[in-house]
């Protein structure tokens, strides 16, 4: 393995398990059963394309994360890509309108969320690895 970088293969295996599990089934929920999902997260009613979008994209990364769970190191870029569209809604998004009119209770759940994926992500992404060159 590579000496100078610190690679936490726990933090690793467990994040894409998280993602499995949390965006995968989300995703699953936002795609099959649309009509329990959006209640219980008190979203607003959605344009089914954009949910169909959103729900598949999840089931993506989800699915890319059970392939994560047999090549760590290989798959790092799907987290690093979580890591960093979670980072984007936060500042972007969430931030500047929590701080004009406040966020909606499924918002602030979603952020809450986000959170703990982007704390998770930045432990187990071995960072110096993923932007090494190595062939």
């Amino acid at each position: 393995m590579y000496k100078d970088t610190k690679i936490r293969l726990g933090w690793l295996k467990f994040m894409y398990f998280y993602t499995i599990v949390g965006a995968g089934g989300f995703g699953l929920g936002m795609i099959f059963v649309p009509g329990v999902i959006l209640p219980a997260f008190r979203f607003p009613a959605q344009d089914p394309v954009v949910l169909g979008i959103v729900g598949s994209s999840y089931v993506a990364f989800g699915l890319a994360s059970v392939l994560g769970l047999r090549a760590p190191l290989k798959f790092a870029p799907l987290l690093l890509l979580q890591l960093t569209y979670k980072i984007i809604w936060s500042i972007v998004v969430a931030i500047p309108l929590l701080l004009s009119k406040g966020l909606p209770v499924h918002a602030i759940l979603l952020l809450v969320i986000f959170s703990t994926y982007i704390i998770g992500d930045l432990i187990a992404v071995p960072f110096s690895y993923v932007f090494s060159r190595h062939e």
